[in-house]
Order: C-alpha cells, then structure tokens, then sequence
C-alpha cells in the first residue's frame, strides 16, 4: 500500500511521504525497506517510486539515506516540493 498514487497518461507514481522529526531505528528501517522497493519498482514497466521526506531525524540517519538516495530516481524534501518538483515530475 502507498500513502497516494498518481497515474499519469504514461506513468503510474506509487508515493510514499514520512517526515522525521527526531532520531531513532525508524529512519534506518525505512531508508532500507524503501531502496528495496525502489530496486523492485524498476523492474515494472509504466510504475515510479516516489519517496517525499525530510526532518531532523535524518541527521543521524545520513549514511542509509545517502545509500537509497543512490539507488532512487525520485527521492524528494519538502524544498523540492516547494520549488515545483511535483508540477516537474507529474506533468510527464
């Protein structure tokens, strides 16, 4: 189950969105379970994983961040949002 899913003339987005506030496992556990997802997703023809997220609790949670962020294509914070990246990414 996604948190929304956006379907597009040539795409169809299934988008996760979290915000992390504090430190804690729970970053970790979600960085690792959605690069999984993200390697799974680019096997499906049509389908895109997007992941928005952001918050404090990912300053102590950089290392498994930075290894899903090189594996996802569409990885998000709140300032993409507001410099148009769901208008960008969307209008595909």
């Amino acid at each position: 189950r996604f948190d929304f899913v956006i379907k597009t003339d040539s795409m169809i987005y299934g988008i996760e969105t979290n915000f992390y506030s504090s430190q804690g496992s729970k970053p970790n556990e979600t960085a690792r379970s959605y690069k999984t997802i993200a390697l799974e997703a680019k096997e499906i023809q049509g389908f895109a994983f997007v992941w928005f997220t952001d918050g404090q609790g990912w300053q102590s949670a950089r290392h498994n961040l930075e290894e899903t962020f090189d594996v996802m294509d569409n990885i998000y914070c709140i300032s993409d949002m507001e410099n148009g990246v769901v208008d960008t990414l969307f209008s595909k």
